[in-house]
């Protein structure tokens, strides 16, 4: 059985008399690409908000491991190994691509300012650098100015800052939102190479790209949980069909 990395029990968030996120308990284990859909207004955002530490839950529990992270600020849950993207690109323009995810991997370092200081740890960091680029598949791009990147690379480059900070979970939010065909198949590719090692939670309205990387699906709607396991057993129950997808998209 696999590891469970993070897990949440009975978590909800209410913003008023509005439950965005009700009575949720999902696992998310080691090896696996987690993919969380439903419509808008489902609460997907709010969960991973909730999951990263942007949002307070109103009530239930987040686990990291064994260790309840409930309480935690999101800074914290970083350093415990929690990484997420935003729906909005969160990168430094001005800085070069190789900059950005060097800054990424030194404020993981849990000594940067003195290994920084030593030039042996210097080019550690460096080494790293370069590697996470390559996982990226921006190498090639490395002395570029973040701002001159595509779209689809901009996105690249912050799963890169994000790998840099060695995670144990890794929360994507809607990461091919605005890409080409090329692009979005570009980063496919590099979501799969992000479940080794790691649980992965995506949350993403492409229902092709969805299917191709999850290894367990789960369907919200209305801040609940409807359906949750196997892609291709999901895609089949009724509730989805009728409450999301639809019997034409759903098609097997």
């Amino acid at each position: 059985m696999a590891e469970i990395q993070m897990r949440t029990a009975a978590l909800s968030k209410r913003f008023g008399g509005l439950a965005a996120v009700n009575d949720v308990s999902l696992e998310f284990a080691v090896g696996e690409i987690h993919a969380v859909i439903g419509p808008n207004g489902a609460g997907k955002t709010t969960l991973v908000n909730l999951l990263s530490g942007d949002f307070k839950p109103t009530s239930g529990d987040i686990f990291l491991s064994d260790r309840s992270v409930t309480t935690l600020a999101a800074d914290k849950r970083g350093l415990l190994g929690i990484g997420r993207s935003y729906q909005k690109t969160t990168i430094f323009p001005d800085a070069t691509v190789f900059e950005n995810v060097l800054l990424a991997v030194q404020a993981h370092s849990p000594s940067a300012i003195v290994l920084m200081a030593r030039a042996a740890n210097e080019q550690n960091l460096r080494t790293r650098t370069n590697a996470v680029l390559a996982t990226a598949g921006l190498n090639a791009r490395a002395g570029v100015r973040a701002s001159t990147l595509s779209h689809g690379e901009q996105r690249q480059l912050e799963i890169a800052m994000v790998i840099a900070t060695d995670p144990k979970v890794v929360l994507l939010d809607e990461p091919l939102a605005g890409m080409s065909g090329s692009e979005s198949r570009d980063m496919v590719e590099l979501i799969k190479t992000l479940r080794q090692g790691r649980a992965v939670l995506l949350v993403e309205h492409d229902m092709d790209a969805v299917f191709a990387v999850a290894d367990r699906l789960t369907v919200m709607a209305d801040g609940k949980v409807i359906a949750s396991g196997a892609p291709n057993e999901v895609r089949l129950h009724p509730a989805v069909r009728a409450a999301y997808l639809g019997a034409e998209t759903l098609h097997t």
